[in-house]
């Protein structure tokens, strides 16, 4: 009989393999997101940031270290609960700042108290390294486009109409992508935008202001892509920004957080074009 022997390696310690354990969200979880998909860039800075869906399911960006409640404005304290950012703090030391707050590209109009405006100044040197070498490039500000001018292809950032809401992608509609975990633990590279299914139409329409009281832009047109005429199950497939396939797999979890933003006509009127595209939006093939 040959004696049980272990692997080891060359300085003869054992070679133990942990084994891998797969990443799983509970039925009863108020968030669909796995964590390892919850940590990005911010596009002005070039920051790290983490990103946190809220109580009404819109995300936030929150600075991926806790701050001393004490050195925090009322305003400005955020703490999570089950995967869920919430205003104010917790009773707690420390809280979740919002890194609007700490963007060196925005101008906060709040006092800030000195440990918070030391953290901006770090932040501040950290994207200047980051320019300096070449890591990030500040984005340029786009131009209104309100001139009734032919669009050649589809707007890089359209307003797209969900359930009678406006939301602005992050991407051109052909290359939004499925938010949905495979099998392999990667990001389903499959599109939104399926062949097979039925697809929205281009729509011109006024820019309404989306709150009581706001101030609404000139009366002019904007290209809208309308989703309001598909089924209801089909639209609420767009919004969470799932294929096909991931859409009638509630099991599977998400790896990062769908690309809307609410549209805001005053906020994002630099993505208004007054004209429709020349072409609809083919999908990509799989």
């Amino acid at each position: 009989m040959h004696p049980h022997t272990r692997a080891r390696h060359w300085d003869g310690s054992p070679a133990t393999t942990t084994p891998r354990r797969r990443l799983r969200v509970a039925p009863t979880s108020p968030s669909r997101l796995l964590r390892t998909g919850q940590n990005g860039h911010c596009r002005d800075c070039g920051n790290r940031i983490d990103w946190y869906p809220r109580s009404n399911h819109r995300p936030i960006a929150l600075h991926p270290q806790e701050v001393a409640t004490h050195a925090v404005a009322d305003s400005c304290r955020w703490h999570l609960s089950g995967g869920i950012a919430y205003r104010h703090a917790d009773a707690t030391a420390w809280c979740r700042i919002p890194h609007t707050v700490l963007c060196p590209r925005h101008t906060s109009d709040r006092p800030l108290g000195p440990d918070i405006e030391a953290l901006r100044r770090h932040l501040a040197l950290h994207t200047r390294r980051l320019i300096d070498t070449g890591t990030f490039t500040p984005p340029t500000t786009p131009t209104c486009n309100l001139t009734p001018a032919r669009l050649t292809r589809t707007p890089e950032r359209p307003v797209v109409q969900i359930l009678y809401t406006r939301y602005l992608a992050d991407r051109p509609l052909t290359s939004i992508q499925c938010v949905a975990q495979t099998r392999q633990r990667r990001r389903c590279p499959h599109p939104i935008l399926n062949p097979a299914a039925p697809t929205g139409t281009w729509i011109l329409t006024p820019a309404h202001p989306i709150r009581p009281g706001q101030l609404a832009l000139p009366d002019t047109p904007m290209a809208l892509y309308d989703l309001s005429h598909l089924p209801y199950a089909e639209q609420l497939r767009w919004r969470a920004q799932r294929c096909p396939a991931h859409a009638a797999t509630a099991s599977a979890p998400d790896l990062t957080l769908p690309g809307w933003q609410r549209f805001d006509p005053l906020t994002h009127h630099p993505h208004i074009h007054a004209c429709l595209p020349d072409t609809a939006p083919a999908a990509q093939e799989a």
